[in-house]
């Protein structure tokens, strides 16, 4: 049986032999409606540049316009086909709450967004539902695409260099519990508020 997992090694066996072109494709991916792992891209990558077979401002680089295209994906698939179309893909409550989240922060919910995992992936979707200004979109999306790379990239250069991407893979739930410990102080304070104005 072919599940979300082989498939999820597939790609990435697939974006290694790619190379760069293999970054951007998965980024793209993975900030589009495909509930793909970054973190199985962008640590591995990092890892790779420590070894010298990769540029880190070029992972970045390429990582964040990769993300720039998904979003434009699911902004346009919201702004051309509307509603409807958007709860079909993201599903009813998931929709209601991060529609939500961009009607109570506006451009800093497409900036932020891009820095919490799940929201990351759909917090195109209201922009496009909204025509939100296209210029706008791309610049918070791409600042906040950057830093999620940069992050992750660099935790990946900061691993040992004999470790396997096996091994990295493996490690997936402990580099995020690293990842909750970076935005800690960030993360409770914005989800406070959050709640506040949702009650």
């Amino acid at each position: 049986m072919f599940g979300y997992s082989q498939l999820v090694q597939f790609l990435v066996d697939f974006a290694s032999s790619l190379g760069y072109w293999g970054v951007f494709f998965l980024m793209a991916l993975e900030s589009s409606f495909f509930p793909f792992p970054s973190e199985v891209v962008l640590i591995p990558a990092g890892l790779a540049a420590k070894k010298g077979e990769f540029s880190i401002a070029l992972i970045v680089l390429i990582s964040t316009l990769g993300s720039l295209l998904g979003a434009f994906v699911n902004y346009a698939i919201a702004f051309f086909w509307g509603r409807s179309v958007v709860r079909k893909i993201v599903g009813e409550k998931r929709f209601e709450q991060i529609e939500k989240f961009f009607t109570d922060y506006g451009l800093s919910a497409t900036f932020l967004g891009r820095l919490i995992p799940v929201v990351r992936q759909y917090i195109s979707f209201p922009a496009g539902l909204s025509k939100m200004n296209l210029w706008l979109f791309s610049f918070a999306t791409a600042v906040g695409a950057g830093i999620w790379s940069i992050i992750l990239v660099f935790i990946g250069y900061l691993l040992p260099a004999d470790l396997q991407k096996q091994t990295l893979i493996d490690l997936k739930l402990a580099l995020l519990a690293i990842l909750v410990l970076v935005f800690l102080y960030f993360t409770f304070l914005f989800k406070r508020n959050y709640l506040k104005k949702s009650k």
